[in-house]
């Protein structure tokens, strides 16, 4: 069986911040933040506890690309720091970061308390670093406490709050995945919707086997009602999920079609003189760049 390969170099390198080159351009304001100041006041406290992400150093120039950390190497440079502990990449990875530059995940945020405590930062130093209470850097310690890997796996790019885990946690594995996917799939990562799908979690599939207390105003015919339309809404994702690369790939090959189609002077004519809103149908979706559109 072959070995796992490894993402990064297991040991973080100290690299010179002026070799490091931001692989996108920092937006404007962006010092003025309350989490850039968090950061500031956290790389003053307890130091850099998350090592910045580079690329291998390019062969010709010697310069590192910085792959995540932006945030992080902008507080270095305007606290005078002149080196940075990075990871070093063993291969350019730079599209896994794009969606997680200019904010920290709540997941990450976790890793990084539970390491600085593991140095032997105080919770409370840490709550004056980050600017928050003390009882909130207790949560953020046992964020992932109850929660099955596969959720955690689904979560680690998102931003939440504490009491949205708190909410899972209640819930056997297999239906934390499932509510986690529903949320990913509404785009709605919030404790509210957790709580109601809290509520139409039927009691074998919770840790103590009771249903919570229904939310005011609910009845029981409400709270079925729901429960009925969550299980038909995750029946659906399902299907959607087993369904998506076929769908994809019909897609790529009528559009190749189209494509073709298009490029026969008396069909475009055709189409044209007599079906010029079908005509325009067929190149809007010729037009598409991405599957994402």
């Amino acid at each position: 069986m072959p070995g796992v390969i490894l993402g990064f170099v297991p040991e973080p390198l100290s690299v010179p911040l002026d070799d490091i080159l931001p692989s996108h351009r920092t937006p404007a304001g962006i010092s003025t933040t309350r989490k850039f100041r968090q950061i500031i006041s956290s790389i003053s406290e307890v130091g850099l506890i998350e090592p910045l992400s580079v690329t291998a150093a390019d062969e010709q120039s010697r310069k590192y690309t910085l792959l995540d950390g932006h945030l992080r190497l902008v507080a270095l440079r305007e606290l005078g720091r002149t080196e940075a502990m990075c990871l070093v990449a063993t291969d350019d990875e730079a599209y896994t970061y794009n969606n997680r530059l200019n904010r920290l995940a709540t997941v990450q945020e976790h890793f990084m308390i539970r390491r600085a405590i593991e140095r032997g930062v105080s919770p409370t130093r840490l709550a004056k670093a980050l600017d928050v209470k003390v009882d909130q850097i207790a949560a953020k310690v046992t964020l992932l406490d109850g929660l099955c890997p596969e959720a955690i796996n689904l979560l680690r790019d998102q931003q939440f709050s504490t009491s949205l885990t708190r909410l899972l946690r209640k819930m056997k594995p297999t239906r934390q995945v499932e509510c986690v996917e529903l949320m990913l799939a509404a785009n709605s990562i919030t404790s509210s919707y957790a709580t109601a799908l809290l509520l139409a979690t039927p009691p074998d599939r919770l840790v103590d086997g009771r249903r919570p207390p229904r939310a005011a105003g609910m009845s029981e015919d409400q709270i079925a009602k729901m429960e009925h339309e969550m299980g038909n809404l995750q029946g659906q994702y399902k299907l959607v999920e087993q369904t998506y690369g076929q769908d994809v790939l019909n897609l790529v090959l009528a559009r190749g079609y189209l494509a073709r189609l298009l490029e026969n002077p008396s069909v475009l004519r055709y189409l044209n003189d007599y079906q010029p809103e079908l005509l325009r149908e067929f190149e809007s979706i010729l037009n598409i760049t991405s599957l994402n559109d």
